[in-house]
């Protein structure tokens, strides 16, 4: 029996053909940003035209921007729960391919002023979680405690957790690390009036003080945006005890202990190399008052160091990104040398 040709091109039109699946996005290097304040200097600075919708991203910022060299940028939304749940989105989309990607996370963080300023820009070799950790209230703390801060299942402060979640720390590597700041050590930062005459309350002779600098040294993640003195030297005594006295924390964040643990997970799934990540943290406040002033003051008080630190926080890292742009066929292979 002959079919109508009219028949089968009917047929055929109404058949959905299978869509062929675009090829995943191979990005040299991915920045991750925590909001909008941070991302705004890449995004007006670089040409991050190709937008990538990703299931799973905070509804505030649900793309990443791509340039054509090979630089992507996405956006958390702030705090541990987004940090780690858009970042997982990220890893786990079909819309990249991760496996030879470098990390630049990006942002903004209070300072202590015996390490920095308002501006500096801080790179970290050790990241710690500042609430997996018992607290016991100030009011309440024994008389020869230097602080209600114990770790998990300790006694007393200064003793080490005897049960955690293996997120508390994390050591970055030590050659990206120290790459990443030959490249970036002579960087000119921003400044501002504001930013000078608010440091000047600070310690004569100390980094507070001073112009703004690039330099290595740890940061400390919390949900609680914690200020003032006492506080941050309970901060130390915490970081020292999880870093078995090889940290010293110069910046504190809301983040990257959450970001880096979706970021682990997927380097042990064989979906990126956990080696290819460097934390930058550039200072917008101070973390403590200055001599002359209640830590209620400080913590409302307006330093001026916002807008240099997320300026910064791009200046130091988009260098990191060009170089490895840059020099594709040798950071492809992994870090250089020299």
């Amino acid at each position: 029996m002959r079919i109508p040709a009219l028949f089968i091109s009917s047929v055929l039109t109404s058949v959905a053909l299978p869509a062929v699946a675009a090829e995943p996005i191979a990005p040299k290097v991915m920045v991750i940003t925590m909001f909008g304040g941070e991302a705004k200097p890449w995004l007006t600075e670089r040409k991050l035209e190709t937008k990538i919708a990703v299931p799973g991203l905070s509804k505030e910022y649900p793309d990443v921007a791509c340039d054509a060299a090979g630089l992507c940028m996405m956006t958390t939304a702030m705090g541990f729960a987004n940090a780690a749940s858009s970042v997982s989105a990220l890893v786990y989309s079909d819309k990249f391919d991760l496996k030879n990607t470098y990390f630049i996370i990006a942002g903004i963080a209070g300072v202590d002023p015996t390490d920095g300023t308002l501006g500096s820009a801080h790179w970290a070799r050790y990241v710690v979680d500042a609430g997996l950790r018992h607290e016991i209230d100030p009011r309440q703390v024994p008389a020869d405690w230097p602080n209600g801060v114990i770790a998990l299942g300790a006694k007393k402060p200064g003793e080490k957790a005897s049960w955690g979640s293996g997120t508390e720390v994390y050591q970055l590597n030590e050659p990206l690390l120290q790459r990443a700041f030959a490249l970036t050590k002579d960087t000119e930062l921003s400044d501002n009036d504001d930013s000078k005459a608010y440091r000047a309350a600070y310690k004569k002779g100390e980094p507070g003080s001073a112009a703004p600098a690039v330099s290595i040294c740890d940061t400390l993640s919390t949900d609680t945006y914690w200020h003032g003195t006492k506080i941050a030297e309970g901060m130390a005594d915490w970081v020292s005890l999880m870093t078995e006295g090889k940290g010293n924390y110069c910046t504190t964040q809301m983040e990257d202990n959450a970001t880096l643990t979706a970021l682990k997970r997927g380097g042990d799934a064989g979906l990126l190399q956990f080696h290819r990540i460097v934390v930058l943290r550039t200072a917008s406040n101070f973390d403590r008052e200055p001599e002359g002033k209640t830590a209620a003051e400080s913590l409302s008080a307006k330093s001026g160091g916002f807008m240099p630190s997320t300026v910064n926080a791009y200046r130091v890292g988009s260098k990191l990104a060009d170089a490895v742009i840059a020099d594709w066929a040798v950071w492809q292979k992994g870090v250089p040398a020299n």
